[in-house]
């Protein structure tokens, strides 16, 4: 029974949706039936009288009057108002003659009230609807044709007869603003969702852009310095060149295993036989970051101040990249051969300084708009992009009394 119900209401949605698009299609042709059928009922409503009374003496002039109203119904689309005004002048007219009010009379009042209330706004309809009802009632009160029935019931009859219209007519322009607004809301949040897809995937490669640009550019820095200072000592110190192309291996793996991480975090899935992911470099590995910059001839002295507190993994990521960023500028573009990193631990804040003393004209500019430097890096516009990332602040520039600096306030994780 159940099965039976569905699939006469599917068989319902189907023909309604076909109606709905046909109507869409040839709105015309739909007025003109509507109208033509409305016309037949006003039609017959003109013949009908109350048992034992005698119809109005009139010919066709109800049939005429009728017409007339239904033929302003035409016009309903571009003109709710004047439709209104016809057909409700013609019923009046109608039963100031003699003609009995039924709802075969009213139909094209009632389909012009109908029309009305949906069409254009509450204000108006309330005007033309309270006129019309007052007008009609007012002619059924005062109409031969009712005298047989009581002023309660000639009262009664028109009013609720046209109420009825206008109530319904609300209730659909209600429905339609109701669904227009959902579908508004629809298109809105889709589009929200497409904008935030389109910034999600913006920021993520931009982060994918500065790990590659820190494993890249740190490591074959020291990589060209090595080799360079191998180079170099080749006939003079060959042990020392020696130990200098050791270190170079080990750069050049460390690169390596550096790149396989961020690139495995492009082809991560949720398989869990695949290979472990290694974890992202923080301040623990300054040492090793150290002994490569040692090994490429620069010198780095690391001193802490403050008792060494916790970073969340976003800032200690943050905190080694800006050092190791830091460095890779002294390597490439100092004239020093020494570099001091500073750990100052102070209230919420971990400060980290790096300096040199080689000449500040021999590093980047601290700003530079990447579009219009071709050929420079972008470092500093990366060192800036993850201090701000995670809540910090970023300053570089020459020092005072010679060589650069830059200095970098990270947040550290409350104390419980």
């Amino acid at each position: 029974m159940s099965s039976s119900l569905e699939r006469y209401q599917d068989r319902l949605e189907r023909y309604s949706g076909r109606v709905n698009k046909y109507a869409d299609r040839h709105p015309r042709l739909i007025d003109l039936a509507v109208v033509l059928a409305l016309m037949g009922c006003a039609s017959l409503g003109s013949s009908l009288t109350l048992p034992g009374v005698a119809p109005p003496d009139h010919g066709g002039a109800g049939t005429a009057l009728m017409g007339v109203s239904c033929l302003a119904l035409l016009r309903y689309r571009s003109h709710p108002r004047t439709a209104v005004v016809v057909t409700a002048l013609c019923t009046v007219i109608a039963v100031v003659l003699g003609y009995l009010v039924t709802p075969l009379l009213l139909a094209p009042v009632m389909a012009a009230l109908y029309w009305l209330a949906m069409l254009t706004g509450p204000r108006t309809t309330r005007a033309f609807g309270v006129a019309t009802t007052s007008a009609v009632t007012a002619a059924a009160v005062f109409s031969d044709s009712m005298d047989e029935l009581s002023l309660l019931l000639r009262t009664i009859g028109p009013f609720f007869w046209l109420m009825l219209p206008l109530a319904a007519g609300n209730m659909t322009r209600l429905r339609r603003a109701y669904l227009q607004a959902v579908q508004a809301r629809a298109e809105h949040a889709e589009r929200t969702r497409e904008e935030e897809a389109r910034l999600r995937v913006t920021e993520e490669r931009m982060r994918i852009a500065r790990e590659l640009h820190d494993v890249v550019a740190h490591h074959l820095a020291l990589a060209n310095a090595q080799a360079g200072t191998a180079a170099h000592l080749a006939l003079s110190r060959p042990e020392q060149t020696k130990k200098i192309l050791t270190d170079l291996t080990g750069t050049t793996s460390s690169a390596l295993r550096e790149l396989k991480a961020t690139l495995g975090l492009l082809r991560q899935n949720d398989d869990p036989a695949a290979d472990p992911l290694e974890p992202a470099p923080g301040l623990s590995r300054l040492p090793e970051l150290v002994a490569s910059c040692e090994s490429a001839g620069l010198t780095v002295t690391v001193t802490t101040e403050g008792e060494p507190r916790p970073l969340s993994p976003g800032a200690d990521l943050t905190a080694f990249r800006i050092v190791q960023e830091a460095l890779t500028n002294v390597t490439k573009h100092a004239g020093s051969r020494s570099a001091r990193v500073r750990l100052v631990y102070s209230g919420s804040r971990l400060v980290i300084t790096v300096s040199d003393d080689g000449p500040a004209t021999a590093h980047p500019p601290a700003t530079h708009p990447p579009a219009t430097s071709p050929g420079r890096g972008f470092g500093v516009l990366g060192m800036r992009e993850r201090a701000r990332s995670i809540g910090g602040e970023l300053r570089l520039g020459p020092r005072p009394e010679g060589g650069f600096e830059v200095t970098t306030a990270l947040p550290l994780i409350p104390e419980a």
